[in-house]
């Protein structure tokens, strides 16, 4: 197993996809974001080298069925194109995998990985080291994500429902606003507003699954970063949204162990 290797791999197989495309450039740079903060994760949770290479592969490919997704929809569409379940069949119908990585024992941590790695919740019945990889690859995708919404612009993140007349306007939805305060994730089907999205990513903090991955979040102050990023002229919405970030920065407090 080589990440090297794997990388090489990875750059050969972008030769089929218009790397100018901004869609596919902003995948390339998440996906060795991921690479970085899984490294980060896997080295923080003292695993041995063989555990962090194969965590840094794994976020190597984790988004590799996107590619494919944009070329065919010119848009991130998990309706149209589960991008998940795609990858899977990128990497293990056609046998690419085994130019990725050439022993076929980490197969199912690869699968259960990149399978669970945007679910809502992870799949039941998993062993030890399956759990593990899965709960890194969520952890460093979710903290990028964080990245992502401190520095893209609103028109760029939503290009279907942005609307900067009125985005300092909208409200959160109740039932959005109620599982945030009951430290739950939201459910996409829920998310109607841009503050509702927003609200959303906000929550990722209560699917994070390392202490290291919760202080990630506290030293770089996303909370406050991400909810002061809106003006919110609804009075509604700005009380609301400083509830959420109490009960968000009370969360992070309580549930760092060390």
């Amino acid at each position: 197993m080589n990440f090297e290797h794997a990388k090489k791999i990875f750059y050969e197989y972008l030769n089929q996809y218009d790397t100018e495309n901004g869609s596919i450039k902003l995948k390339v740079i998440h996906t060795f974001e991921v690479v970085k903060k899984s490294e980060y994760i896997a080295k923080g949770l003292n695993l041995n080298t063989e555990d962090i290479e194969l965590a840094k592969i794994i976020a190597l490919l984790h988004d590799i069925g996107r590619f494919e997704q944009i070329k065919k929809y010119g848009f991130f569409d998990n309706k149209k194109l589960e991008h998940a379940k795609f990858g899977i069949i990128v990497l293990f119908e056609n046998g690419l995998i085994r130019k990725f990585i050439h022993e076929e024992k980490y197969d199912n941590i690869i699968k259960k990985a990149i399978y669970n790695h945007n679910k809502y919740a992870i799949e039941e019945g998993l062993d030890d080291r399956e759990l593990l990889h899965c709960r890194i690859i969520r952890d460093a995708d979710k903290l990028d994500n964080f990245r992502i919404l401190e520095n893209e612009k609103f028109e760029d993140r939503f290009p279907n429902i942005y609307n900067k007349e009125t985005i300092n306007t909208e409200t959160i939805s109740l039932k959005v606003y109620n599982d945030f305060m009951n430290e739950k994730c939201i459910e996409l089907t829920d998310r109607k507003t841009i503050i509702d999205y927003w609200v959303c990513s906000l929550a990722f903090i209560f699917d994070l699954n390392f202490d290291i991955s919760l202080k990630y979040v506290k030293d770089r102050n996303y909370i406050d970063i991400l909810i002061d990023r809106i003006n919110y002229e609804n009075i509604e919405t700005k009380e609301r949204m400083e509830e959420i970030r109490k009960c968000a920065k009370n969360y992070i407090h309580k549930n760092i162990t060390k």
